[in-house]
């Protein structure tokens, strides 16, 4: 990876923001001969607890945008994942799951960043925005002047004020993902990755999932809690013995539970943007839209917003001016609408499924649950009277989930 020195810069794309959307599209609109400035205050992104895990629609995803042989050696592939309900084994998945590391999945990415596009270390001091030109000035005194500025903040809410963007909530708080490593290695524990659902819907919990990245026996869990709790603070002090109290059913696979690390906690708030459709400036990722990292929604929203800006750039770049009209055409595209309404209304249901206490939700728990018992009766009738089984057990129901949700929401 290279750095920019200090100056003035003239380009045609500046990306503010170095984390996974913002280098994912630099690099995209790099490899395609297009003059970009990939800004971020540090060089090396910090270690930071997000999303640790996602799916094989995510990494076909940055197969197609040209990613994919630079991302995949950097996760750890499970295939054999164990999902445990109503504390006990309930199925056997063959699907692909990949683990990762977030700080050393974006600093590989910025390593593999083409020399064409260097890392420009500062932050950004003014910016002013337009139909035609996008002024950056940082606090070391560089100037970059481009045609089109793209947000790729995430969290961060500085750059977004000084645009006149603003953030608003649709659920403060809405759930609390914690993270820590298990003493139990990975040679010790297997291939398997296990998924375990809670038993009670006072628990709050949308599920636990352990998983290996690297050398380490990484598990995440996803609660509907704040930081502040109670439970919350009793679990950071004590993790394994509320694990052993939870689910002690697959304790004895977990090294019982024993944690080798300290707990993170990550707090969420589901948000959108508002004010945004204006000249000059696309905003993507979180610096758009944040959504529950439960339902692994994130990570395919990135890639989605970065395979389709790349798309309409081109065409943009082609004419005079960056009016709204071309920008407008990105946070108009179907398929990037698709997805974040998709993440958004997933989020939404996950938890409403998980801690409703109204009627209508327990009937809708109650027939989910009906459906998976009478699953987990058929294997036992299956494995005693296997030609009685496979005459009178149906293949697994489709669960009740608000369409067009994906079908890998499997709550409560």
């Amino acid at each position: 990876m290279s750095t920019a020195e200090a100056g003035q810069t003239e380009v045609e794309v500046a990306i503010v923001g170095a984390g996974l959307a913002g280098t994912t599209l630099a690099t995209v609109l790099g490899k395609a001969g297009r003059k970009v400035a990939l800004i971020d205050p540090h060089r090396v992104h910090h270690d930071e607890f997000r999303a640790e895990k996602t799916r094989l629609v995510q990494m076909q995803l940055f197969d197609k945008i040209g990613l994919g042989p630079v991302i995949r050696p950097l996760v750890t592939p499970t295939t054999d994942i164990h999902v445990f309900r109503f504390g006990q084994f309930f199925k056997r998945k063959q699907d692909s799951e990949f683990g990762f590391s977030y700080g050393p999945l974006v600093n590989g990415l910025r390593e593999a960043l083409p020399p064409e596009v260097p890392l420009t270390v500062g932050k950004v001091a003014e910016v002013s925005t337009g139909p035609d030109r996008q002024r950056l000035v940082l606090t070391n005194g560089t100037v970059i002047d481009a045609r089109l500025l793209v947000v790729a903040t995430g969290y961060s809410e500085a750059v977004r004020r000084a645009i006149g963007v603003e953030r608003v909530e649709n659920s403060k708080a809405h759930s609390l993902s914690i993270g820590f490593d298990l003493a139990i290695s990975p040679q010790e524990f297997g291939s398997r990755s296990l998924t375990f659902y809670p038993r009670r819907i006072g628990q709050r919990i949308a599920f636990l999932t352990v998983f290996r990245i690297g050398n380490r026996m990484r598990a995440n869990m996803f609660v509907y809690r704040t930081v502040a709790e109670a439970w919350t603070q009793a679990f950071r002090a004590d993790p394994q013995q509320m694990l052993l109290q939870l689910m002690p059913e697959i304790s004895a696979q977990c090294g019982n539970f024993a944690v080798a690390s300290p707990v993170e906690l990550r707090q969420v708030s589901l948000t959108t943007t508002s004010g945004h459709r204006r000249s000059g400036v696309v905003f993507i990722g979180d610096a758009f839209s944040t959504t529950c990292p439960a339902q692994g929604d994130g990570i395919f929203r990135v890639a989605t917003d970065v395979d389709r800006l790349s798309t309409h750039i081109p065409a943009w770049l082609e004419t005079p001016g960056m009016g709204v009209d071309k920008i407008c055409t990105f946070y108009d595209d179907r398929i990037k609408i698709a997805a974040d309404a998709t993440a958004m209304r997933s989020s939404l249901y996950a938890k409403a499924i998980s801690t409703e206490a109204g009627l209508g939700w327990r009937i809708r728990r109650l027939r989910n649950n009906t459906a998976r018992r009478l699953m987990i009766v058929g294997r036992k009738i299956r494995h005693f009277s296997p030609k009685r089984a496979l005459e009178a057990i149906p293949e697994e129901p489709r669960l009740d989930v608000l369409p067009p949700a994906r079908q890998h929401l499997e709550q409560q």
